[in-house]
């Protein structure tokens, strides 16, 4: 029989209208309270290590590097903000209110979607450096960069007000019981804007850059002993740009393995929710796509890997240091 003081509730004054506690097993609330902060202290330095790396270096002030910058600062954001975050869903119940519960989406919304819409951008931008090198100056130049860099923040800011708008009008509308955190979206039309949409054009854009990219390696096999002090410069600056085309491919294959989970999960309701292992599960392997990436960079660039150095050795506190040869 139920008292006020029942300890199953997690408003034992609201009888009625209290959710019970669902306490995790006691094995699997340890480790996950170990290795979330963890993981979310690894993503936030990695990823601040790369924004320091290509803001620092003058000579890494290239389009594609501008890019990578912007794919950073979202995954930084997961790291030092949605992470964090992801502790007070690990417990029992919700005691922070209906407001701060929908307002607390709004950070993951923008970040995970500027993560997605930045590797499309990457996605253009190899596809204009290898199949059209003579008009890439042109096209991607580092103005124009920065202002499609802008156009995906302010895309994913309204983005989520746009997608959250339900929720804002009436917080705590979907929730069945006060101690719970539920939103509720649009699936499908999340699904399309932010999943298939955008996967559909990294994979169009990536098989076009893979098979010129195949072409262009046979070409150079096949005539760079013809002309080989001419022909030795062009071989260089076309490795390196098949060798980031390569280094976008792992990225988009560690993207699709973080993301296809969650996506598949959605088509069976869109309900977020807090409290359900296999839930918890999924939203962190989306948010471990912001950890995995500039590992990426750490095993593929060898820029990334000797500024690194040069910044955990403080050299880059040296004067003239922003002149400094990584590449």
């Amino acid at each position: 029989m139920e008292t006020l003081e029942d300890p199953e509730l997690c408003f034992p004054h609201l009888l009625n209208a209290s959710c019970r506690k669902n306490a995790r097993p006691h094995t699997e609330a340890m480790l996950i309270y170990v290795l979330v902060p963890c993981i979310a202290l690894l993503t936030a330095s990695l990823n601040l290590l790369v924004i320091v790396s290509i803001s620092h270096f003058r000579q890494l002030h290239t389009s594609t590097n501008l890019l990578l910058l912007s794919l950073a600062v979202s995954d930084f954001l997961v790291g030092l903000i949605v992470m964090p975050f992801q502790i007070l869903f690990l417990e029992p119940c919700w005691f922070l209110g209906d407001l701060v519960c929908t307002f607390y989406f709004f950070v993951p919304y923008i970040a995970i979607n500027s993560s997605v819409i930045n590797i499309v951008l990457i996605s253009v931008d190899r596809y204009v450096a290898i199949c059209h090198p003579l008009s890439y100056a042109t096209k991607f130049s580092q103005k124009t960069v920065k202002l499609c860099v802008l156009l995906c923040w302010l895309y994913c800011v309204m983005y989520s007000f746009m997608i959250l708008n339900d929720n804002l009008k009436q917080p705590g509308r979907f929730n069945s019981c006060y101690g719970q955190c539920v939103i509720n979206v649009n699936g499908g039309v999340d699904m399309v804007l932010n999943f298939i949409i955008p996967i559909s054009a990294i994979i169009v854009l990536y098989v076009r850059v893979f098979v010129v990219a195949v072409s262009q390696a046979r070409s150079m096999r096949s005539h760079v002993a013809a002309v080989k002090l001419q022909r030795s410069l062009t071989v260089t600056v076309r490795k390196s740009e098949i060798k980031a085309a390569k280094t976008l491919g792992v990225t988009v294959f560690v993207f699709l393995m973080c993301f296809v989970p969650y996506y598949c999960a959605s088509l069976s309701g869109y309900i977020l929710t807090i409290n359900t292992s296999t839930n918890d599960f999924i939203h962190f392997l989306v948010l471990s796509n912001s950890c995995l990436n500039p590992l990426i960079y750490t095993f593929l660039y060898p820029w990334f890997r000797k500024s690194v150095k040069l910044i955990l050795t403080l050299q880059i506190l040296q004067p003239n240091s922003r002149e400094t040869c990584v590449k």
